[in-house]
């Protein structure tokens, strides 16, 4: 299986202070991966770096045949590639479910005009909106916002998805529907990187997870292992409040 993530020696500084110290991580194509720990831990910051948002001082990252570490980088390119989808739905108001999906492809990509209902069509199905296409975003629930957001990303056709937290924000029933249309996505292969708190979905969904400490990636592993035996007494404080 092709390596879609390789990240070596990454650090990362904020003035003095070090958050990311020397973090390591591979991720093989269509593999899901569950990154979890206390906030602080370095999780969010890692996920920025990878998609270029932040700077980093030392290190290596390849991603999607780019290579960030080694000299400027063409950033507009490399998020063509690979989508993200934050906390905030990031949704521009003025503009209806279909426009703001279509907006990324028809300006970088040149995408005719012929071809928007296809990708609109394509995109909503996979995350259950359909039939919200000519809906603006206040007239959707918080939940129904973050899976345009999704689609929004998928119009793009990346070939990793990185997700930062994105039912922190949402109560419970709206939470399951939005790790419901990620579940969905990952049986169709698609290479995915999350930031969660969502214990239950990161046993249950992610094929490997990946325990963030003070900076470091301080255990990962397939996720029944990671769970079922954790191996550090950090991992072990940090889950079994969580999985209560």
């Amino acid at each position: 299986m092709s390596t879609a993530l390789h990240i070596e020696g990454l650090k990362k500084y904020f003035g003095a202070h070090e958050v990311l110290k020397g973090v390591d991580l591979e991720v093989a194509s269509g593999d899901v991966i569950a990154v979890i720990g206390r906030s602080g831990s370095g999780k969010s910051t890692m996920l920025r770096c990878i998609n270029g948002l932040e700077p980093f001082q030392q290190g290596r990252i390849r991603i999607a045949g780019h290579v960030l570490g080694e000299g400027p980088q063409n950033l507009r390119v490399l998020r063509t590639e690979v989508g993200m989808v934050f906390q905030s739905y990031n949704l521009f108001p003025h503009l209806t479910v279909a426009e703001n999906i279509t907006l990324a492809p028809r300006v970088v990509r040149k995408l005719p005009r012929a071809r928007h209902d296809e990708l609109v069509d394509k995109v909503l199905s996979r995350v259950g909106l359909l039939d919200k296409k000519h809906a603006y975003p206040d007239e959707l629930s918080g939940g129904q916002q973050q899976r345009v957001a999704i689609a929004r990303s998928l119009a793009m056709e990346p070939r990793v998805m990185l997700f930062d937290e994105v039912t922190s924000a949402l109560d419970p029933e709206l939470t399951g529907e939005v790790l419901k249309a990620i579940q969905e996505l990952a049986e169709t292969g698609m290479t995915m990187v999350l930031v969660t708190h969502e214990m239950g979905f990161a046993r249950q969904v992610a094929t490997k997870t990946v325990f963030m400490h003070h900076g470091r990636v301080w255990e990962s592993g397939p996720s029944e292992e990671i769970f079922g035996n954790p191996q550090t007494d950090e991992l072990r404080a940090f889950i079994e409040p969580n999985l209560k």
